[in-house]
């Protein structure tokens, strides 16, 4: 998901969508506390190879709340018009297969700008609905390869948001996973293939008393937020305040914090930009992989997204380097859920991992 902030309305080879009436949605610089969460995803977009995100938590803590503020923060994309896969115009790798043979021939791609999306996937939804479906009948007909998009096609470039994703059919959290993984998404039926790009960032969340995903799924998430219900009550008046004038008059609240949200979102542009260059010392990368194996943490996914989250995180604060700090930021948000051998058991709250930091980087300075 590659955006760029202020994109002018309109310019040669580029058209806008015409401006739809959206339903204002709270803005994402307003909403108080839940932190981890909310680093969490900005760090995903940041860098949507992290893996994505799994929120667990209470009932009623603003999860989809924060998701789709999220989505509505984020810049508008350059995406070829009419195309159900939002191809880019220029990247190659977020190019459908139509699209790429017409940039590789030289032929003009008309241009859109259009909001990043943000996708809700429903518990009831089939693999059909998920990945898309071929038309066989036509295809051997007509001999053409007669696709209908699903979920995934329409998601690429955007965010995946699944709620109670414990719920979900162990093999469409395999389908979704696959996808963030890699980045794209093939259908076959009787013998006819179709592929597409699917790169966006996957993010489920649910109640733990509902359940947990196996360990082999959960693996699978980049980070793993836990958040729970605020207890201060100065904080819970405060929040119940906010909602209660974002829902009386929800212009003049967007406009109280519109500067807010434009300053965040052009540090989330600024920050991809910056990503290709942060480094990370050896050192450092040495100290992750020590942490990993000390917690007995099963693969390398761990060490890559804990790398991944440290380098984003500097980027996002404007470093052209990660720090010891950038690392004990996000370590647990990596680690917590990989520490889970047993089905049964509850994952981590963060006390094994920042007990083994502290061995291995040393205790914090007070």
């Amino acid at each position: 998901m590659t955006f760029t902030a202020n994109a002018p309305t309109t310019e040669n080879g580029r058209s806008v969508q015409p401006a739809v009436r959206r339903r204002p949605v709270f803005p994402f610089t307003a909403i108080v506390g839940q932190d981890e969460m909310k680093l969490a995803l900005l760090l995903n977009v940041i860098d949507p190879k992290i893996g994505g995100v799994m929120i667990m938590g209470d009932r009623g803590t603003g999860k989809t709340t924060t998701i789709r503020a999220l989505a509505d923060l984020l810049p508008e994309i350059e995406v070829v018009s009419d195309d159900p896969f939002n191809s880019s115009p220029t990247d190659p790798e977020l190019m459908g297969d139509d699209v790429r043979q017409r940039s590789e021939q030289g032929l003009e791609l008309p241009v859109t700008l259009k909001k990043v999306q943000m996708v809700d996937l429903p518990l009831g939804a089939t693999e059909d609905r998920v990945c898309g479906t071929i038309d066989i009948e036509r295809a051997l007909s007509e001999g053409v390869k007669a696709f209908e998009p699903g979920l995934l096609a329409k998601a690429n470039r955007g965010i995946l948001y699944v709620d109670e994703v414990n719920l979900l059919d162990d093999h469409l959290v395999d389908v979704l996973l696959d996808s963030a993984a890699s980045g794209w998404n093939t259908v076959e039926r009787e013998g006819i293939s179709i592929r597409h790009p699917a790169r966006f960032v996957l993010v489920g969340s649910g109640n733990p008393e509902e359940g947990e995903l196996r360990p082999q799924l959960l693996d699978r998430f980049g980070m793993h937020a836990e958040i729970r219900t605020v207890k201060e009550p100065e904080l819970r008046v405060q929040i119940v305040e906010q909602r209660t004038e974002f829902d009386q008059n929800p212009q003049t609240f967007l406009e109280k914090y519109q500067s807010q949200q434009d300053e965040l979102r052009q540090k989330l542009v600024d920050a991809q930009t910056r990503l290709k260059s942060v480094q990370i010392d050896y050192d450092l990368r040495v100290k992750i992989s020590q942490v990993c194996s000390e917690l007995d943490v099963d693969g390398l996914r761990g060490d890559i997204v804990t790398n991944r989250a440290a380098k984003a995180l500097a980027a996002f604060e404007g470093r052209m380097e990660a720090t010891v700090d950038d690392i004990r930021q996000v370590v647990t948000l990596c680690l917590r859920h990989r520490l889970r051998k047993d089905p049964l058991e509850s994952i981590d709250s963060g006390y094994k991992v920042e007990k083994t930091v502290n061995q291995i980087f040393g205790e914090v300075a007070s």
